[in-house]
């Protein structure tokens, strides 16, 4: 499956566009009421896919109808407002009332990738030569589904970012008595077991001195999500500066994946019964 199927695009856009706020055509604020008609939002919106899926710079996805200065004052709008972290949480409550969220298991981890503008965000990355680079926390249910998202520079460890990570489970409806959450033994630690007793989870971190694929367990769906999310160039090479923007990129991939993986279960278990093949004349 793409990472943005055709099918998605007028689902996702009827959910994004009736969380912004309404806009005049024409600034009422110009001295001669002639000032020039605001671009669509449906426009600029699909300018903003077009960005993420790509990666490519605004002046690259720039048409006549829509120039990167547009591009950007509306994404700053649309970062300030939430937007996107908006349709993450309607994208989890659809896929938990049709398809049901497995969160008696979570998995968290985080994932480094390329910053090369640097920005608010950004920080030395480890294991990129200390050029800029961008850290992502995710905590996923037991199939992988992203949950929520955390933003932070690569030179953060991941323990510290544990507990930002969950905070992130308040906009669920509920959690099971029982949550076990899997963690990679970088985790472990008195800190993260503290957090955990805090929390009433229980935890399953990796102990060190073990190789992983003896002790993977249910960690690996956190690492598969990272794969998909890395299917966007956005993500995959961030030259954004202002965290509010990487934030919103998150989220509305994070919510993109979400979609993707209530279409494929909705298949899987929604088909019609297949009849039976007849035998083919001799």
């Amino acid at each position: 499956m793409p990472v943005l199927p055709v099918c998605l695009l007028e689902p996702l856009w009827d959910q994004f566009s009736a969380l912004l706020p309404a806009r005049p055509l024409v600034s009422p604020t110009h001295p001669l009421g002639c000032h020039r008609p605001r671009i669509p939002d449906r426009v600029v919106f699909e300018h903003v896919l077009a960005a993420l899926v790509h990666g490519s710079g605004y002046e690259r996805i720039a048409s006549p109808g829509c120039s990167d200065v547009t591009i950007r004052r509306r994404l700053k709008e649309w970062a300030a407002a939430g937007i996107s972290e908006q349709v993450h949480a309607l994208a989890l409550r659809a896929y938990d009332r049709m398809i049901g969220l497995d969160l008696d298991d979570l998995a968290v981890d985080g994932c480094i990738t390329k910053a090369p503008s640097g920005g608010e965000a950004a920080g030395r990355s480890p294991v990129d030569r200390g050029k800029q680079g961008l850290k992502r926390s995710v905590v996923t249910d037991g199939t992988g589904v992203p949950l929520h998202v955390v933003s932070a520079g690569a030179n953060r460890h991941d323990a510290p970012l544990l507990g930002p990570t969950l905070a992130g489970l308040e906009k669920l409806e509920g959690l099971p008595d029982d949550v076990t959450v899997h963690l990679a033994r970088g985790y472990d630690g008195g800190p993260t077991r503290a957090l955990l007793d805090a929390l009433g989870f229980d935890g399953a971190i990796a102990r060190k001195g073990i190789p992983a694929p003896i002790q993977a367990g249910s960690r690996w769906v956190v690492e598969r999500t990272h794969g998909w999310m890395n299917g966007y160039g956005k993500l995959r090479r961030c030259t954004e500066k202002l965290r509010p923007i990487v934030d919103f990129y998150l989220f509305l991939a994070a919510a993109l994946v979400v979609l993707r993986q209530l279409i494929h279960r909705a298949r899987l278990r929604s088909r019609w019964p297949t009849r039976p093949t007849s035998r083919r004349l001799k």
